[in-house]
Order: structure tokens, then sequence, then C-alpha cells
């Protein structure tokens, strides 16, 4: 089948399942992630045969040793995978949500309701689980989707999208062709073109990855190219509190796009020697003059640097961060409301790990990304990130001419 009626066969599914009670969508997600926990042997082994594989690919060159890593699937990850698409089941449905109520005057009353995208394509490299994640993500937010997954993955992924999709056969009055996958990097250029079906295209993968996708195609792109996430332990911060939370941001997952890739350390810190021995001491290696400071390292490297002042690790990180997730470890209030303010990222945060950035750790259920972008959408993106909205407007017979007269008024009521 060629793309453009896979395409357009997305389409018509989004149109339907657009339709779809909340029950129904619910029933759905329960029945996938039954089916997924009574097959995990099945996707384990699959996975297996990828992993397997990869090692070539990573002694060659052609994937990273963090790509890698992502691509695993364990136990933890499966639990996590379970848990998400059952909290995507419990979460309130986010479709026709009355955003607004306005009287515009009696009897004509506009109201702003939320309503699926429609048609998403989704990129990503290794990580298969993003397939539960997502599918499960579009089925509560009404919205069709075609994944293409990267090569290093193509077992696990075909597995996990078989049993998806044989679950979805089981619901009664689902819609065929919601979850579809396609495979080529063919397939990717011709997505890449159909904005006549495709509505929002949302990448996750590498910088290069992010950054080709969006060169090539004039469909909207909802994503992010870097993690370059930075942590300013400040003046007055307490030493534990900075090495427990910089150790957690650098080496509970480094590959991960939240991980920290460089601290930035108030001059006046007295216990500077300390946080860095003791980050040396969980094998983090410290790199004080980097090529770069806009660089994700993805590994237990972290780059570090001695500022002034708040302002200056202000300056520092809008120069060269990505506007993903930054952090400061401080005990003064005003300069942790400074940089929260001033910092511009999609996460700005206090006392806290940057690896809190993460949709299921906000409470989305799962996440279909980070954005970073200054649109709809930005941070973890979850259910509300993958709804838009329109205007509904009921009267009685209304017609412009009168209020452009004076004959009649609107009084703009706000109900809700």
């Amino acid at each position: 089948m060629n793309f453009e009626q896979i395409a357009k066969d997305a389409k018509e599914a989004s149109l339907k399942i657009a339709d779809l009670s909340t029950n129904v969508k619910n029933q759905a997600l329960l029945k996938i992630a039954d089916a997924v926990e009574a097959s995990k042997e099945k996707i384990f082994e699959a996975n297996r045969e990828d992993l397997k594989s990869a090692e070539e690919l990573v002694k060659s060159g052609e994937i990273t040793k963090s790509t890698f890593n992502r691509l695993k699937l364990d136990e933890n990850k499966m639990r996590d995978m379970l848990q998400g698409i059952r909290d995507i089941a419990s979460l309130e449905d986010p479709i026709n949500k009355k955003l607004l109520v306005r009287e515009l005057d009696t009897d004509l009353t506009l109201y702003k309701v939320s309503c699926p995208i429609g048609v998403l394509g989704i990129i990503f490299e290794a990580r298969p689980d993003v397939i539960a994640q997502i599918s499960s993500l579009a089925i509560k937010s009404a919205n069709a989707v075609i994944l293409k997954g990267g090569k290093e993955s193509i077992n696990t992924n075909k597995t996990i999208l078989s049993i998806i999709n044989n679950a979805l056969d089981k619901v009664e009055g689902f819609p065929k062709n919601v979850i579809q996958q396609v495979f080529s990097r063919d397939d990717v250029a011709e997505m890449l073109k159909c904005d006549k079906y495709i509505n929002l295209i949302i990448p996750r993968g590498g910088n290069n990855l992010v950054k080709f996708i969006k060169a090539n195609t004039k469909i909207p792109v909802l994503g992010h190219a870097d993690g370059i996430c930075h942590i300013f332990v400040d003046e007055t911060a307490d030493i534990d509190m900075a090495i427990k939370v910089v150790t957690d941001a650098k080496t509970q997952y480094p590959s991960a796009c939240n991980a920290v890739e460089t601290l930035l350390i108030h001059e006046k810190f007295p216990k500077k020697d300390n946080l860095l021995a003791a980050l040396q001491l969980s094998e983090i290696q410290l790199i004080d003059n980097p090529e770069s400071w806009a660089h994700e390292y993805g590994d237990k490297i972290l780059a570090f640097k001695t500022v002034k002042n708040a302002d200056e690790a202000i300056e520092h990180i809008n120069t060269y961060g990505s506007g993903h997730t930054d952090s400061i470890i401080t005990k003064n209030i005003e300069n942790a409301e400074k940089f929260m303010n001033k910092v511009d990222s999609a996460g700005v945060y206090f006392n806290a790990s940057t690896r809190f950035a993460d949709g299921f750790r906000y409470g989305f259920g799962a996440e279909v990304g980070i954005s970073t972008n200054k649109t709809h959408a930005r941070g973890p993106v979850g259910l509300e990130g993958l709804t838009i909205y329109k205007y509904k407007l009921i009267g009685n017979g209304q017609i412009v001419g009168d209020y452009a007269s004076g004959e009649k008024q609107f009084h703009h009521k706000d109900i809700q």
C-alpha cells in the first residue's frame, strides 16, 4: 500500500474516532494494557533480536551507545509502559471540554470546545515503548496516528503494534486504521510531504533527526532538537541537597533528554570542592573547559563552570541551553523566583532534579515527547497537548446586519 493511501485511511479513521464515547476509548486502552502484559515475553524476545543486531550497529558507528541504551526494554520499562496505558484510561477525557462559554447576546452563545488535532505523524528512534505510549495518548485524545520507528527497533515495534491492533479488533465499534505503522525512509519522505492528510509531525530522536524534519516539511512540527539541561548551585545551596540532586539528574538515566549536561556553581558557594569530589565518586566525568557549552553528552559526563551570580547563570543558560529543563539549588527564595522567571525554558525547577521533566511524572499518564516550541504545547506533551479547539456558536436566527446597523448590541457575558 502506498503512503498516500495509508494517510488517507488515517484521515478517515480520525473522523470516526473523534465521535467515540469515553467509555469505548477507555475499554480499548485497558484491552491494550492487558494484551501487552499477557504478551510481554514475546515482546522481550523481539527486543533481544533487535539488541543483538544493534550491537553491530554500535560497533560500526551507525548508532550511538546512548541510542542502544534507549532501545532496551526490561521489566522496569514494561511496568512503566503498562502503568502509563492504564493511567491514561483513568484520566479525564480531554475532548469536548468547554474552555469558554460566552453569551454574545440573548439566545446567541459562543462555546470554545476542545477537539482532536486529527492525524499525527510520529517519527522516532530506538525506544520501542514509545509505540504503546503514543498509541494510548492518541486513542484517548481521539487522534489517528502513523508511526515510523528506527530500523534498530523494527522487530520490537512490529510485535508491539501487532498486539495493540489485535486488541483493538476486539473492541466493538472501534474504527480500523487508527494506529498504523510504516517502515522505510521513503515513507518518511512521503510523510513529510503529506500535508493534505497529516496535521502534526512529532519527532522523537536525536538532534539531526529533528532538524532534518523541521527543515523538510510544511506540516507543523512539535518537539525538541536538544536536551541541554542545566543545574545552577547557588551560594546558599545545601551541600547534601546539591550532591543528591545533581547526581540523580546526571546518573539516573544519562542518555535521557532531561539529564543534566552542564553544572553552574556560584563562585561563593563554599562547598564547591566537596560537590565535585562527590560527583566523581559517582563515576561522573567532569569537564571544566568543553569544546562547546551547547553539547548533549548523553553519558555520565558533566561540564561545569563557576559563575559570579544568578544573573550570569541565567545568561549562560539562555545563551547555550536548548529551552528544555533547568534547575536552581538554593535557599534564597528571591534568587529562585528570579531564576524561574528569567530562564527561558519549558521547565524551570527549584531544588529538584531535571529528570522530573516527564509526562508520566507530571501525572499525564505518558507523553508523546518534550516540546521546546512556543506553540499550543510546551514541555512534556500529554493528552492536552494533542488537542486543539473549535468554536461552536448557537443562535436563534440572528444576523450580523442587525448588529452592524446598531439595531442590536452585543453584551458579551462570560458564563464560565
